[in-house]
Order: C-alpha cells, then structure tokens, then sequence
C-alpha cells in the first residue's frame, strides 16, 4: 500500500461509499497507530456536517487498549470527550438536522470542554466486516464500531457501524506527522 489512492471528496449515497469502502486495502492495529485527523466524507448521511460543526479534530490511537475517540477543539486547545457523555445526542442528531446549525453547534462547542476527559475510551481490535478482516476501534461504552480501509500509507476511509442505524456514516482519517516524522 504505497502509492496514494484519490479519493472522492464523498459519494453520492451509501451504497456508492460501501462499494468504494470495499474497493480499499485493509489495514492492521499496528498500521492505526499515532494520531490522526479527521475530516468529513458526506454520503447524504443525517449526521453529514455535524462532526465539523461541533469541531472534531480526530482520532488518537496510543496503542491496541489505549483510543481516544473523539478530539475536539476549542480554540487551540485540543481535547478529548468521553464518548459516553455525548452519546445521548446521536439519536437527536439522526432525528433533527437543524441541530447542526451554527448557533446550536456554537453552543455545543462551547460546551464540550466540560466533557472532556484523560482517559481511553476505546480499543483497537481486528475484525471481519463485509467479508475482509481490517482494524476496527471498538468504543468502550457505546454501541458503535468504526472499521477502516486505507486509501495510502496516509489515508483511511471509516466506517461508523451502529446497530439499527439505517445506513453507515462515514469519514475520512489523515495521518498527523510528529515533530520526528519530519526529520
């Protein structure tokens, strides 16, 4: 997996991402691990914007045990939020769209900060899905899975699985290079 694969800015509904979800190299724990960002990959998804909205930077995988979900910002201080506490707003947010406008997100992000937290929670396993085993990340305290497929060293598609959601949710993860990765 060493040539960067383009990948779309999104697809035009679920069934287009999963075709292209499936087209895309699996990966292994070791391959998730470091820091990375995270950006939006809209299918026409209910949840489409809320991430950006809300300011979600990413995913830090410190090893197989040790995940941090969820990093946001406020301002230029990146945190992490225990995905247990904002759990009870996903359903809101599949149900009203309009809680993704900028004055609820505003509020929202000023908000976050006091959800924040140190600890892990999530972890890293291999998982067969569709048919391919690749690494997910398996929260702690909610029912949800992310599955990822890589596009490149660099680059990985993921996948929001979540039992009785109609269709997945999707986003993209980039690498974040560190200090020493630049030498």
């Amino acid at each position: 997996m060493n040539s960067p694969t383009a990948l779309p800015n999104g697809c035009e509904g679920p069934d287009a991402a999963l075709a292209l979800f499936d087209t895309l190299a699996p990966v292994d724990i070791a391959f998730m691990i470091g820091t990375w960002s995270g950006h939006e990959f809209p299918t026409g998804h209910p949840m489409d914007g809320a991430l950006t909205a809300y300011g979600w930077r990413g995913k830090r995988f410190d090893d197989e045990e040790q995940v941090h979900p969820l990093l946001f910002a406020s301002g230029e201080r990146e945190f992490t939020v225990n995905p247990r506490l904002i759990w009870p707003g996903v359903p809101l947010l599949l149900r009203y769209p309009q809680l993704k406008s900028e004055p609820v997100a505003r509020i929202a992000r000023a908000l976050l900060p006091l959800l924040a937290t140190h600890r892990s929670h999530a972890r890293l396993r291999m998982l067969r899905f569709r048919g391919t085993l690749t690494a997910a990340m398996i929260y702690d305290e909610v029912p949800i899975q992310d599955v990822f497929r890589a596009a490149d060293d660099d680059t990985v598609l993921g996948l929001m699985d979540l039992k009785g959601m109609k269709q997945p949710f999707f986003f993209l993860l980039r690498r974040r290079q560190t200090v020493r990765d630049r030498r």
